[in-house]
């Protein structure tokens, strides 16, 4: 037995052969996550007079937007367990139980955790509980948020299209709205489709894909080549569930509602408690999807727990430019944040009390 500190200074014993921890704060990752928030939360907050920012908060319906937002993410969450399930099925199967208790987990580390560290936790804890190798339930993870970018960029461009189209260019041409619109859809088109013709590759020829990245890599350490060549073999096995039938359906199916029902009425509901008023019930929900495709930019971005910052500036940098005032989009942006982080942190730690195991077992890699 070897006694060593882990990363949040706690003395732990570990045996020879046992994976130690899967996080420390002296790891030069954790640093770049935190300089990252910093950076976000400047660029979010400067040349905005804080006090407005308070004011616009205190405005707001706060309690309105806890208790109808609250069961959105819950939902989202309970979506999502039913989503991994048919990803995981050509693999084993899942009680859905298991499932969502591995997914709440996850969510709740995100918001403690840096580094998005709940992916890993995720995987971890479901691989553990099912049986399932952990390499191939990693590839399913992996394949999910494959699935949300496609299904994020989706909504992004169809929303940023009708604005587009619904603005009528001015005598001299198109506004600079219209224009910055214009070459975000254009950016976001490639950026949609490159993940869908990668999963096709990957599944009609995975060797190929194989050992074309090989040739590329092959510059750099074997080590470094054998870790991407057996990432890439973990998500190949993974796409078990993209086969086509009832499956594929099921996998669309839970991926618009997790994104277009329970992803969107927070953003809506979050309008409404702070008056924002973008011309109407379409337009805001226009709106709505392109600030989801910032966000799930933002909170895939490796940063403080939370994906505090981020978060923050994909409000103000979405919002300002639609005509919201700053401090509103900022203090919005505050508020929605406070309410997931808030919701998904206890549900997760309701879970883990009614579970069995320290809860810095979470942390600790398989043997």
């Amino acid at each position: 037995m070897v006694n060593r500190r882990n990363g949040f200074g706690l003395a732990t014993e570990t045996s020879p052969g046992s994976g130690g921890w899967v996080l420390s704060w002296s790891d030069w990752k954790v640093w770049l996550g935190m300089a990252v928030t910093a950076i976000s939360v400047w660029l979010a907050v400067r040349g905005i007079p804080l006090e407005e920012v308070v004011q616009a908060i205190r405005e707001s319906n706060f309690w309105s937007l806890l208790a109808l937002s609250a069961p959105c993410y819950l939902m989202s969450v309970y979506f999502r367990a039913l989503r991994w399930r048919h990803l995981v099925q050509p693999l084993g199967d899942v009680p859905r139980s298991l499932l969502y208790r591995s997914t709440a987990l996850g969510f709740m580390a995100n918001n403690l955790l840096p580094l998005r560290i709940g992916e890993v936790i995720r995987a971890l804890t479901m691989a553990r509980d099912s049986g399932i190798p952990l390499a191939s339930v990693v590839g399913t993870v992996a394949l999910e948020r494959v699935l949300d970018v496609v299904t994020v960029l989706a909504m992004s461009l169809g929303g940023i299209a009708y604005l587009v189209s619904a603005s009528p260019p001015g005598p001299e041409g198109p506004s600079e709205l219209g224009r910055v619109l214009g070459q975000g859809s254009k950016f976001l088109l490639p950026a949609a489709a490159a993940p869908i013709l990668i999963l096709a590759a990957l599944r009609v020829a995975p060797e190929a894909v194989i050992t074309f990245v090989g040739a590329c890599l092959r510059p750099l350490p074997i080590r470094f080549r054998s870790v991407v060549e057996g990432g890439i073999r973990s998500f190949v096995g993974g796409l078990g569930a993209l086969r086509g039938g009832p499956h594929l359906f099921w996998i669309a199916l839970h991926s618009v509602l997790i994104w277009l029902v329970t992803g969107t009425a927070p953003i809506l509901l979050g309008f409404v408690s702070f008056g924002v008023d973008l011309g109407g019930a379409w337009e805001s929900l226009v709106h709505a999807w392109i600030l989801l495709g910032a966000l799930g930019a933002a909170v895939a971005i490796p940063s403080a727990p939370g994906s505090i910052g981020p978060y923050q500036l994909a409000f103000t940098a979405v919002l300002v430019p639609f005509g919201v005032a700053k401090p509103t989009a900022l203090a919005m942006g505050i508020v929605v944040w406070w309410v997931y982080w808030l919701t998904l942190t206890l549900q997760g730690l309701v879970y883990l009390a009614l579970g069995k195991g320290s809860p810095f077992e979470l942390l600790r890699r398989p043997e």
